[in-house]
């Protein structure tokens, strides 16, 4: 894995290089020769010294990329925070297609089966957060930077709710729910229909 260190309209103090690719190369195992590892480093005032040292990591692992970030009082406490994060992703990148090809040659025969074990799950978790408007690359940034597989958020460009989530080919799908239950591709969607307009 090739690790490069380097400041946003900043000067990376050589400790801070060392400590980052010190601590990165435990991702290693995880990736080989032809995976890069891409920290920036950079300092912002905020009212708060506790997260005015920003940390960005970006992983190509098999041309697909993994981006995670964190703000913190160091970039050293940065570089911990956000290397939790990406190694968990790291992670899962590997080893989803062998867990995917396990499920598949588990599976069951025939649909009874499959909606038995659907049925068994139950909601063991609420949530509430608040949703701000923004454009779609904003959300897959903020997806991206939290390392969520889906993201809620209203799209600014027509002001709805919509879901973004990531594909397993390392695109991304948006789901626009429309009232009604109607089920619509998005360029019949009725807000992009211009005898409706």
């Amino acid at each position: 894995m090739r690790t490069i260190v380097k400041g946003k309209n900043y000067d990376v103090f050589e400790p801070d290089r060392e400590y980052a690719e010190r601590k990165l190369a435990r991702l290693e195992r995880y990736l080989d020769d032809r995976s890069d590892a891409i920290v920036e480093l950079s300092v912002e005032q905020h009212r708060s010294s506790s997260d005015s040292h920003i940390v960005e990591v970006t992983l190509v692992i098999d041309g697909k990329t993994l981006r995670g970030s964190a703000a913190a009082e160091t970039h050293r406490a940065g570089i911990d925070e956000v290397l939790d994060k990406i190694e968990r992703r790291a992670i899962d990148f590997r080893e989803k297609p062998r867990a995917v090809r396990a499920r598949a040659s588990e599976r069951p025969a025939g649909s009874e089966t499959v909606t038995a074990e659907i049925g068994q799950g139950r909601v063991v978790k609420f949530k509430r957060f608040g949703i701000e408007p923004m454009f779609e690359e904003d959300a897959v940034a903020r997806m991206e930077e939290l390392g969520h597989a889906f993201f809620v958020f209203v799209n600014a460009e027509n002001e709805r709710v919509a879901i973004l989530y990531r594909r397993d080919d390392g695109d991304y799908g948006l789901i626009e729910p429309a009232i009604g239950g109607a089920y619509t591709s998005r360029a019949g969607a009725p807000g992009n229909d211009p005898a409706r307009r």
